[in-house]
């Protein structure tokens, strides 16, 4: 008897070219991350006519600025455990169209409590995203080109932020802060739509569940023409399998300083992230701007978070993860403290906010990605996204920080200088991660139909 031709899952889509499949894969992740990045910051770039339409202090957005992050907290916690066991495609699909209904409800809240109840409901959806869609990116993308495809499209979400920033600047005037979120709810359930259609599972993931293995058959001969997977095929996959709750193989197998390390990373950077984000055009307005002046500055910060992961994907790609983001990370501190200083000028003011956005917004992606590169199949999903729900706690804290030192009335310098302080921190630990990058053991192969059999090395 003829035995089963047997197909090395990851070895096919490691060597293969970047094809349409995949193209229209990462377009569909793209557009969801968009989408994302658009509604999570879409709140920051309304503030301002919030606060003046309802007459209330600038301080009083905090709670909602931190509400929205402690929704997405529990969607960066919860959710992406879920995708680790039934899959990247339905928390996607699922996700994109409970925070495009959440926000379609947000743009009729009448009083603050109501708006911070909506954002920390629609939080929940916003916060799976990012994790499920790096994992899915990477789970598709040729090994010479992982990183790099990781980092530029997962800056779809800064793109989208920004988006969101010129987006306000011409329909606040034009049609009241409400029309910015209608239209940040609209287009998600077009996108979910299309994902619901033409989205992939992740072919690994479903290797090594066992499950619908026609399926890894069709799109592997999608990818790679000549395969000619058919029905008789075992796929395999060089990783094990693993039960229980995903969180505790965060720190087995010699996970436990890295996972430790990647959480303080993205507390302090996305501490500093949303701080700038969501302050940055109130305090530029309170200096004396017009809103349309202080709104482009905080578009600013997320123009330059959309162009540097090109340049540090180019970066990481030939020199590394840990020099590279490290050394990010301290021109952002830098750069951080310079915004406050007294007597830039307007021009040299968008520079510096500029310079600072590439460094902390840019520096994510490439945060997420290192992510996905540390952990397995299995975990991934579960490793992005924990290490993101501890960021968001910063993100939480961050902006209600900010709302009480202004309401204790510091300077703009202080500030600013206070706000360089975590970028500082994280490139410290960052740093250190070079001693436990390489810490993590091979990892045993998963047994039977649908598994490798050979012991491979994870991709570290």
């Amino acid at each position: 008897m003829t035995p089963a031709p047997k197909v090395n899952v990851s070895e096919v889509i490691d060597t293969s070219k970047v094809g349409r499949f995949q193209i229209l894969t990462f377009a569909l992740c793209a557009m969801c991350l968009i989408m994302d990045g658009f509604d999570v910051q879409a709140i920051g770039y309304v503030g301002p006519a919030i606060v003046q339409e309802w007459n209330i202090p600038a301080a009083a957005l905090g709670p909602i600025f931190g509400a929205t992050n402690f929704g997405i907290l529990i969607g960066s916690l919860l959710f992406t455990m879920v995708a680790d066991k039934i899959g990247r495609r339905p928390v996607l699909i699922g996700a994109t169209l409970f925070f495009s209904v959440m926000t379609l409800l947000a743009a009729q809240a009448n009083s603050v409590t109501e708006l911070l109840v909506l954002r920390l409901i629609a939080g929940v959806g916003l916060g799976s995203i990012i994790p499920n869609a790096t994992a899915l990116i990477g789970e598709y993308s040729p090994q010479r080109k992982r990183i790099t495809l990781m980092m530029t499209i997962t800056m779809g979400f800064t793109a989208g932020a920004a988006l969101g920033g010129f987006v306000a600047a011409w329909m606040i005037p034009a049609f009241g802060w409400r029309s910015v979120l209608y239209f940040g709810g609209t287009i998600p359930l077009v996108i979910a739509a299309l994902m619901f259609f033409w989205l992939p599972e992740s072919a690994q993931f479903l290797v090594l569940r066992g499950k619908h293995l026609d399926r890894v058959g069709t799109w592997l001969n999608r990818i790679n023409p000549r395969l000619e997977a058919g029905p008789n095929t075992e796929y395999v996959v060089p990783e094990e399998n693993r039960g229980g709750v995903p969180i505790a193989h965060l720190f087995r197998e010699g996970r436990g300083m890295g996972t430790i390390l990647l959480w303080i990373v993205n507390f302090m950077n996305l501490l500093n992230l949303y701080s700038l984000s969501n302050w940055l055009p109130t305090v530029i307005r309170d200096a004396g701007y017009s809103t349309s002046i202080a709104v482009l500055v905080g578009t600013t910060l997320q123009v330059g978070g959309t162009i540097g992961p090109f340049v540090l994907a180019w970066l990481i790609a030939r020199k590394g993860f840990v020099p590279v983001l490290a050394t990010t990370f301290a021109i952002a501190s830098v750069s951080i403290a310079l915004i406050g200083q007294p007597g830039l000028s307007l021009p040299l003011l968008f520079v510096i906010v500029f310079i600072a956005g590439w460094c902390v917004v840019g520096g994510q992606p490439g945060v997420n990605a290192f992510a996905a590169t540390f952990y397995p199949t299995y975990l991934r999903s579960t490793g992005i996204g924990w290490g993101l729900g501890i960021g968001r706690i910063g993100a939480i804290v961050g902006p209600v920080l900010g709302g009480e030192f202004m309401r204790r009335q510091w300077a703009t310098n202080e500030l600013f200088l206070a706000a360089a302080v975590p970028a500082l921190i994280s490139a410290l630990v960052m740093f250190s991660l070079r001693f436990f990058q390489g810490e993590t053991g091979p990892v045993a192969p998963a047994k039977g139909r649908g598994s490798g059999h050979e012991d491979s090395p994870r991709e570290i």
